[in-house]
């Protein structure tokens, strides 16, 4: 009984040490506590910009409720560390292929800020199956002319993704004539926007009342642009080197099919998962291209 009590009682001593031991390593009295958090935690409210534009729209900040629903958003993502930092490097990849794309289509530049806003310019499938940076919904997509089966997602494709969201904003705007709302219809559509201008009888998205996610959209929208376009002002301080760069990228083009897309990769020096990076709207690690249609293909210079 005698030795097989000793391990036990020992057992438990060292568990009492080392609890003593690691309670005095860690511990600090609640004065040394408040005086260092003190010293220590800084936390501000964030300054709004003065004069704000989406789409050269002035924002009505002279009204209270615009100026707070704003600041919330901008709250949000100042404070939101780890987003906000990939966000801004993330934005120095794909700015340059979705900016001169806008311009051709004569599409604001703020847009840009809107595909940051739907994905976090992360090549994501949502909850109700909205698809890529622009979160094109499938039957959207093929009403926008991108071709979307198991083989292939040309919604992952971010030029012709941003081409058919063009096309989208474009007509939208020959509906309302106002940017602001057509941006409001990129999240709740057409349908719905068009309702609640009627019901509400009002001709602008600050003067509405929405749900909570078409609420908050263009101030979400609005709050990215600020933190994107100057970053330093709300305390995010990144290098050159920490930005993600543009993938440089030649096209080639086939009109056959690929029978096994591992071996194709290889005959370019890259492995599977580097031509997915460059070519994520082939699902499948073929191409069957039973039409024989001709399609681009991106492979590093």
């Amino acid at each position: 009984m005698k030795k097989t009590l000793f391990p036990i009682v020992s057992g438990i001593f060292i568990i009492i040490l080392i609890s003593f031991s690691f309670s005095n390593k860690y511990e600090v009295n609640n004065e040394t506590y408040q005086s260092g958090f003190e010293d220590n935690i800084k936390v501000f409210a964030v300054e709004i910009p003065h004069n704000i534009k989406f789409a050269d729209e002035k924002v009505p900040l002279n009204k209270f409720y615009v100026k707070e629903a704003l600041e919330r958003e901008m709250t949000v993502n100042t404070y939101f560390h780890s987003s906000s930092i990939f966000l801004i490097k993330k934005a120095q990849r794909w700015f340059p292929v979705i900016e001169p794309i806008l311009k051709e289509n004569n599409i604001p530049d703020d847009f840009k800020y809107l595909a940051v806003a739907e994905s976090g310019l992360s090549q994501i499938v949502s909850p109700a199956g909205a698809t890529g940076i622009w979160q094109i919904m499938k039957h959207t997509g093929r009403e926008l002319g991108l071709e979307i089966n198991t083989d292939i997602d040309q919604r992952y494709d971010v030029e012709l993704a941003t081409k058919a969201a063009c096309k989208y904003l474009n007509k939208a705007y020959e509906k309302y004539g106002n940017w602001t709302l057509v941006a409001a219809s990129y999240n709740a559509g057409t349908n719905k926007i068009s309702k609640e201008l009627e019901r509400q009888q009002q001709d602008n998205y600050y003067d509405m009342i929405f749900g909570e996610e078409t609420g908050r959209y263009v101030y979400r929208i609005l709050a990215i642009k600020a933190l994107l376009e100057k970053p330093e002002d709300y305390g995010f301080y990144l290098r050159k080197k920490d930005l993600y760069k543009p993938y440089k990228l030649k096209k080639i083009t086939v009109d056959t099919a690929i029978s096994n897309i591992p071996a194709f990769a290889k005959s370019f020096d890259l492995n599977y998962k580097e031509f997915k990076i460059y070519n994520p709207w082939i699902r499948q690690a073929y191409l069957a291209n039973k039409s024989r249609r001709t399609y681009t293909i991106s492979i590093p210079k």
